[in-house]
């Protein structure tokens, strides 16, 4: 029997913390990665020595014929995600993409379009915090049905001061050009934010009714290159279960003059639950009425996973290509989550409402 093929495209930091997690699949795994920079490609290859290195990824590619299981993971920066997704599909190999899926809608749909043409699955990284324990006790309580019906969601992230390119990975200033990145804190939370949310209250539908984006100015703001992104947006949404609307008010920003905080809750007509989203540490608190009184519950949340929120998109993905049960978003589910980002710049931008109907499309192996 042969071992899983796993090819990394990008040898940076996020590739190496893929090539980590492999080590954590229950099977035993090949590497192969290809990096253009030969310096990236031989801290990588000194740190994973088994690995078979090569500054081409179609020579990766090309180098042996495809195997049903083989992955590719795409660890490059989101205006490199495009190409190499392309040239995997059409090589015979799943894709799991680094976050966000790609630059933009059309790239993201000729994208799912491909994978579903060559019947290979293409993941999204977006799934980091999906299958934590303390996600999987808020779905359960949501399911027993009592919060009764859900009709208010608050999930707001802002952060004074944490700007990718800035405070965070300050090396790292193609997060500040939209040519480079597709956007600002939406494109690099927002995935998580709605592959989140999307988890958790399963929509058929999602109306954005309104939207902004901002860039709050500081005094240590780069003058050196270019910074048009945002750090601050919002949106008011339906998601909708049949006749069910649920009104969501979201928030993310990683640079705010405003004071940070941090709230997730959902509001129901029995009962509420309030969290923190990206924190398994913290408690899952659920409140509701008795004899007139509000009474709240810290909610078991069971022991925490053995696998990391830098495990998971591949620990998912992997199950996903075997048949298994998993909590992967793939394919036109990776696209609809995508389509959350989009519709909120052009709701921005533009003044109009978004639908955005969530396409279930299948891909037998």
């Amino acid at each position: 029997m042969n071992n899983l093929r796993l090819y990394i495209i990008g040898a940076g930091v996020i590739g190496r913390t893929h090539a980590e997690a492999a080590k954590k699949l229950s099977e035993p795994i090949e590497l192969r990665a290809a990096d253009t920079n030969p310096a990236a490609l031989e801290a990588f290859c000194s740190q994973f020595p088994e690995t078979i290195g090569f500054t081409n990824v179609e020579e990766m590619l090309n180098s042996e014929t495809a195997q049903n299981d083989d992955i590719v993971i795409i660890s490059t920066p989101p205006m490199a995600h495009f190409d190499p997704t392309r040239l995997s599909i059409e090589s015979g190999r799943h894709v799991l993409c680094e976050k966000p899926l790609a630059m933009n809608g059309s790239q993201a749909q000729e994208m799912v379009q491909l994978a579903e043409k060559h019947n290979r699955l293409l993941g999204c990284c977006s799934v980091r915090f999906i299958g934590m324990p303390h996600m999987e006790a808020i779905k359960k309580v949501i399911k027993s049905g009592s919060l009764g019906e859900i009709y208010h969601v608050t999930f707001v992230n802002k952060w004074e001061r944490s700007r990718s390119g800035i405070e965070y990975q300050p090396a790292s200033r193609w997060f500040l050009d939209s040519k480079l990145s597709g956007g600002g804190v939406l494109m690099d939370w927002g995935p998580y934010d709605f592959a989140t949310l999307n988890d958790i209250l399963n929509p058929n539908s999602i109306e954005i009714h309104t939207a902004w984006t901002a860039k709050p100015q500081t005094e240590i703001d780069p003058l050196d290159t270019p910074f048009d992104v945002e750090t601050h947006v919002g949106a008011f949404m339906t998601f909708s279960s049949g006749n069910h609307p649920i009104h969501v008010h979201y928030e993310r920003a990683s640079c705010a003059h405003g004071e940070s905080y941090v709230r997730a809750e959902i509001e129901g007509t029995l009962g509420s639950l309030r969290w923190t989203p990206f924190d398994s540490r913290q408690p899952v608190f659920l409140r509701y009425d008795k004899h007139g009184q509000i009474i709240e519950e810290q909610i078991e949340t069971g022991p925490r996973s053995e696998y990391t929120i830098f495990d998971n998109p591949l620990h998912h993905f992997y199950r996903k290509v075997k048949g298994l049960e998993s909590h992967a978003n793939v394919n036109q589910q990776a696209l609809n989550n995508f389509r959350c980002l989009t519709s909120i710049y052009t709701t921005a931008e533009t003044g109009q409402k978004q639908l955005i109907e969530m396409v279930q499309k299948g891909v037998t192996l």
